[in-house]
């Protein structure tokens, strides 16, 4: 039950500080809809969503796979060069306490939306 409540407190933090959350899809941003962010951008070229991005915090939370983690590489160092804080709080749990590696599967692996 840890396990979930962990992930319910970092997703909780990013829905009431409504921190831009940047996804890879339409999937993805439906997925995190449904455990309440407002604010999703769904990533277009590296260029173009970093250009787009006017914020001092984000989330990134492109797929966890091989491809995702080379986009993570590309956006995170981007946006810091800009002097974005990329939060990698929730990227970070997902990755090491999960065996989720798409974020459009988080539903799934945790259970209907949660009420804050």
């Amino acid at each position: 039950m840890r396990h979930m409540d962990e992930f319910y407190h970092l997703m909780h933090d990013i829905v009431e500080r409504d921190v831009l959350v940047v996804v890879e899809g339409k999937k993805d941003a439906r997925a995190l809809r449904e455990f309440g962010a407002r604010r999703i951008l769904e990533l277009d070229t590296v260029y173009t969503t970093v250009e787009s991005i006017d914020e001092k915090e984000v989330v990134l939370l492109v797929d966890l796979d091989k491809e995702g983690r080379k986009m993570y590489a590309r956006l995170n160092d981007e946006l810091s060069r800009r002097g974005v804080t990329v939060n990698n709080r929730l990227r970070h749990y997902l990755f090491k306490e999960t065996k989720i590696r798409q974020i459009e599967g988080l539903r799934r692996y945790f259970g209907k939306d949660y009420s804050w």
